[in-house]
Order: structure tokens, then C-alpha cells, then sequence
């Protein structure tokens, strides 16, 4: 579906979408480079015909000079893949806006691992594919109920300033919300989609840029949600902070720490639910307390601690009573099976790894992250130029580290970071807006008890806690390369969608 700033036909344009050469003309500055194709995928019974549009959209700024008006000059061009699907009303067809976090990743993650209607075949923690990888049609694709928009935040993926802008200006946190805001907007206002069910569904820091932006969406342009999926998600940064004074992060990743465990053999033939059960209740009672007595603890009381600590994280007494009861995850993943010579994965624990030393303190890298990278990086750009038929030069940026080391928190000076307030502001504006939270048992990055967490003390009044509703599943980070995991995750998105959208 072609957004209305396509002035010209794809056969004028040629296959990338550039603009015919005329040289009589004045240069009208950067124009949207959209293509659109037809595509057809069965599910069960049902044949889904969609359009696929992919391309880049500029973004435009008003511009006062002086206190007069100065046009609406280009600042960024974007890119989308949209998916919709042909013959649908639009007006009941539900719509989900769709982008994972980093800061610095660009959507290629929810786009080909679970939501898309192609996916990658990656393999799972140790039975990896070989390269050159392979695509593969998505059965269970959230395409079947809800048409699909996955934004590249500015410097990820294909999306870039214009000439003469400077890309900082959007490695930030309000930045980011107003930017991927906007394209949410013009996408809805080109393609007559204000009726629609909507939708937001992010990963990592996408589930911090989704809670801002239901605020920011409502606030500034009166546009109502109907849910948004937050996917491993991260609403308090004090959840995630190891830094001195700050022990919730000691406390909160622990029952992860023991789901990671239990996945190598460290708790013998135990139920996984019986350690994370047995863990959660030391969370939230005796570890926490613990901390905070510091040298209060008696001795007795401290080798206590300690025991129960080890036992639950699979490490030893002494290394726990060394690290003073408190253990930070990048250290966890490389002291947990160093016995072996291995690391675990920081995205997923159940990945391992082998590092040249084996006496460092913290892994050179993580075997989960560099397990994936290959796969989806090499079957996005196939599938962007020969499938969606969408060509460009630039090196599509999967995750940029320059755009993660220099991203902003401007706004949150001598505080936290926190979206939570803006979550709860959304929902009590819009008593309909419904949150699904999806939690992986072995996330060593965002822990689900971190979730939990944040979940519990949003402010929010006691009849709006059934709009929110957690799944959990026995993986990490990226949940859907587990495939009993990406198999009722699937699931579970499509009934939230279906009963979010009151269909």
C-alpha cells in the first residue's frame, strides 16, 4: 500500500524507488522510495493475499525562523516494511506498529524471527544452523489478525538523517518517541487507518520506547491504543542498574540466575518450577532483607544467606561470599560453568560459549548474541532486495554500538530511567488500553521477575490490573528461537490481539 507522497509509478521510479532524473526541475529534496509487492501464505485452512510496502519515509519538521512560519523541511528518512492485508476492512482490520530496543537495534528480530510473515532459520542453543542460513514462510505469523508496521528507529537498519542533519539529534530518549511517533502518524493518516484496532509491540528497550510513546501518542495526537506487547521488557532501569547503592538489580535477577542454572544440570532432577518457586520466595523475603542489614548480619545469618544463594545460582558459597551476597550478571554468566570452560549467554542463558581466558572476570562476548547475529543479518538483506524487491546501497545496520554508546537519557539527569509513570498515565487515561507482558525464564538481560516488578507497583487503580496479563516461556531474551517457545508465543499474541481488539 503506497503512502500518497508516491508521485510516481514504480516503473517510472525503477525498482529501488529513486526519483526519475529531470533536470528542468528544482530538486524537491529527499522523497519517500516506497515498493510495493503482492504476496499469498496459507494458514491452516485460511489463504492470506497481502501487500508488502518497504521503503523509506521522510520526516518532516515545522520550521519557524524569526517567528515565521519556514516550512516543513526534511530531517530523517525512515524505513518501514509494512504488511497489509488485501480486501480488509480497515476499519476493523487491527494494525500493530512494531520495533525492537538497544538503543541502536533495528526491527529485524520481531520482524523475521516471530511476527513477520517470513521468518529465519537460526537454530536454537546447541543445534545452530550453518551458514548461508534459509527463510522460511511463518505459519503462524501475527499477519493472520493484525496488519504489520516495522520501524527502523533513525541510524538503524536503512533509516538516516538527511544531508546537513546530524543523527545525534535522535539518540535519545525524547527524541527517539517523538521520531517513531511521527511515523506512526503519517502512516496511519496516508493509508486511512485512524478506525483501526492499534497496536505497539517492542522488545528490550522497544518496551521502554512503547510505554513512552502510549503516552506520547495520546497526549499529542489524541490517537488511543488499543494494547501494547512488551517483549522482555524494561520499564525501570533501577531494575537493571548493578551500580553502587542500588541493590534491586542483586535481588531481581536472581530467580533468572537459577532458571540458568537449572537449564545446565546444576539442580539435579528438580522441576523447574519448584527452583524458580523456591527462588522468587528468597527474592522477595529473606535476600532482599539480607542486603540491606549489611554488616548487621550475624555470621550465622550470613552463611545462610550464602548457602541458600549458591544453591539457588548454582555457584559456590565462597565465590557468593566473596562477591558480598551480591552477583552481577555479566560475572554470573562467566563464573557459572567455568568449571567447563564455558560462558552462558547475557540474551539467553541457555546458549554457551567457550572464552580464550578462562580465568577473566567478564566473558569477551556473548555465545547467545553471536549466535544469532549471522542468520538474521544475512537473511534480511536477501529478503529486503529479492523478495520485497527493495534495494539500497547502504549497509543495513542490525545493531549499531555507536548509537547505544552515545544514546541520551538527558531527561532522567540524577534519576532512573523509568516509563512506568507514563504506562500507568496511559491506561488511566484510556481504561481500555490492555498490556501483554511476555517473559523469558533464562533473559539474562531484562529478568522477568525485573518485570514482575515493575508491573506490580504501576499506579494504576485495582480495576485496571486485569488489563495486564504476563506469559512466560522457558528461553531467553529472544524467546521465539525456542520453537515450543515461538510456537505459543505466536499463540499468545494472536488471542491478545483478537481480545484487545474486541473482535
Amino acid at each position: 500500500m503506497a503512502t500518497t507522497d508516491e508521485a510516481a509509478t514504480k516503473d517510472d521510479e525503477g525498482k529501488n524507488g529513486s526519483a526519475p532524473t529531470d533536470t528542468s526541475a528544482a530538486d524537491p529534496g529527499p522523497v519517500d522510495d516506497l515498493v510495493s509487492t503482492s504476496h499469498a501464505l496459507t494458514v491452516g485452512r485460511r489463504k492470506l493475499k497481502y501487500t508488502a510496502t518497504t521503503g523509506r519515509i521522510v520526516l518532516r519538521k515545522e520550521v519557524l525562523t524569526d517567528g515565521t512560519f519556514d516550512g516543513h523541511k526534511p530531517k530523517a528518512e525512515v524505513f518501514v516494511t509494512a504488511y497489509t492485508l488485501e480486501g480488509a476492512d480497515p476499519t476493523k482490520r487491527p494494525v500493530t506498529f512494531a520495533f525492537n530496543g538497544g538503543p541502536g537495534s533495528s526491527s529485524v528480530w520481531l520482524h523475521l524471527g516471530l511476527l513477520g510473515p517470513r521468518r529465519v532459520m537460526s537454530g536454537d542453543a546447541g543445534d545452530l544452523a550453518p551458514p548461508p542460513y534459509g527463510l522460511t514462510d511463518n505459519r503462524e505469523t501475527l499477519l493472520a489478525d493484525s496488519d504489520l508496521v516495522f520501524i527502523d528507529p533513525v541510524s538503524t537498519g536503512y533509516s538516516r538523517t538527511v544531508t546537513g542533519e546530524k543523527p545525534g539529534d535522535y539518540h535519545g530518549f525524547t527524541d527517539d518517541i517523538e521520531s517513531v511517533g511521527e511515523v506512526i502518524r503519517l502512516w496511519t493518516s496516508r493509508n486511512g487507518r485512524w478506525m483501526s484496532p492499534k497496536f505497539l509491540a517492542g522488545e528490550s528497550y522497544g518496551t521502554t520506547r512503547a510505554a513512552g510513546l502510549a503516552a506520547h501518542l495520546q497526549h499529542r495526537f489524541g490517537m488511543y491504543l488499543n494494547g501494547v506487547i512488551m517483549i522482555s521488557s524494561v520499564l525501570e532501569f533501577a531494575t537493571l542498574d548493578f551500580t553502587t547503592g542500588n541493590d534491586l538489580p542483586y535481588v531481581l535477577f536472581l530467580p533468572s540466575y537459577a532458571a540458568i542454572a537449572h537449564h545446565h544440570g546444576l539442580h539435579g532432577d528438580r522441576s523447574l518450577h519448584a527452583v524458580l518457586d523456591e527462588a522468587e520466595e528468597f527474592a522477595s523475603r529473606d535476600y532482599p532483607w539480607a542486603l540491606a542489614q549489611g554488616n548487621r548480619l550475624t555470621a550465622e545469618q550470613r552463611a545462610e544467606i550464602v548457602a541458600r544463594a549458591a544453591a539457588l545460582t548454582g555457584l559456590s558459597e565462597d565465590y557468593v561470599d566473596r562477591a558480598d551476597l551480591r552477583i552481577e550478571h555479566v560475572r554470573f554468566f562467566t563464573e557459572l560453568l567455568r568449571d567447563r570452560r564455558q560462558v552462558v549467554g547475557r540474551l539467553d542463558g541457555r546458549f554457551t560459549g567457550w572464552d580464550p581466558d578462562a580465568v577473566r572476570e567478564k566473558f569477551a562476548g556473548d555465545p547467545s548474541m553471536a549466535a544469532i547475529m549471522g542468520p538474521y543479518t544475512a537473511a534480511l538483506n536477501h529478503y529486503v532486495r529479492d523478495e520485497l524487491e527493495y534495494t539500497n546501497d547502504m549497509p543495513y545496520e542490525i545493531l549499531s554500538t555507536n548509537v547505544n554508546e552515545a544514546w541520551s537519557f538527558k531527561e532522567f539527569e540524577n534519576k532512573h530511567v523509568t516509563v512506568a509513570d507514563r504506562l500507568a498515565d496511559a491506561m488511566r487515561a484510556n481504561p481500555h488500553l490492555k498490556v501483554h507482558v511476555a517473559c523469558g525464564y533464562t533473559d539474562g538481560a531484562t529478568p522477568y521477575f525485573g518485570a514482575e516488578h515493575s508491573i506490580a507497583h504501576l499506579a494504576i487503580p485495582e480495576e485496571l490490573r486485569g488489563n495486564v496479563e504476563t506469559a512466560y516461556y522457558e528461553a531467553g531474551h529472544m524467546m521465539y528461537v525456542h520453537e515450543p517457545s515461538r510456537l505459543r508465543q505466536s499463540k499468545d499474541l494472536a488471542d491478545f490481539v483478537r481480545r484487545a481488539s474486541n473482535r
